[in-house]
């Protein structure tokens, strides 16, 4: 039997089309097929630096806010960042960005900030950009859902 993996989704969700995307993400990543992989989801305001040191991948989800990441997404970095600097590197990770811009700032922020902890990128970002679309909504599902299986396959 394989001991089972924790993947942590901390997603900022303030509206109901965020609300959305994360259930999307947590709906991909508890998918039926897989079955050694614990998720657990966390608001910003509720992360704490041991969520991340017990988990073996990461999803973030923020919105866009004045090209930036949610402030309360970058709270999370600005509270854990010390504790996670030498205890986290080589973390898989992947993030997403509800952007009514095009989420450039946020997107370089948070690859910046993840270089710094040494975290590996190992999806490409999901950008949703301007309008909501029903789109959106799939692509987190098949986000969460490819983190969780490369997860539990051990390919990340």
């Amino acid at each position: 039997m394989h001991t089972k993996k924790t993947l942590i989704i901390i997603s900022h969700a303030p509206s109901n089309n965020t609300k959305r995307l994360q259930e999307a993400v947590v709906k991909g990543a508890k998918n039926s097929e897989i079955s050694n992989v614990n998720v657990k989801i966390v608001s910003p305001l509720d992360t704490r630096g041991d969520d991340i040191k017990s988990a073996h991948a990461v999803i973030i989800g923020t919105t866009e806010n004045l090209g930036y990441m949610a402030g309360l997404t970058k709270d999370v970095f600005d509270r854990c960042y010390n504790s996670w600097l030498e205890q986290t590197q080589g973390m898989p990770f992947a993030f997403y960005v509800r952007a009514g811009l095009d989420g450039t700032g946020t997107k370089r922020a948070i690859e910046s900030i993840a270089t710094g902890l040494r975290w590996r990128l190992v999806q490409e970002p999901l950008i949703c950009r301007g309008e909501f679309k029903e789109e959106f909504v799939t692509q987190c599902e098949d986000l969460g859902l490819s983190m969780a299986a490369s997860l539990e396959a051990g390919i990340i």
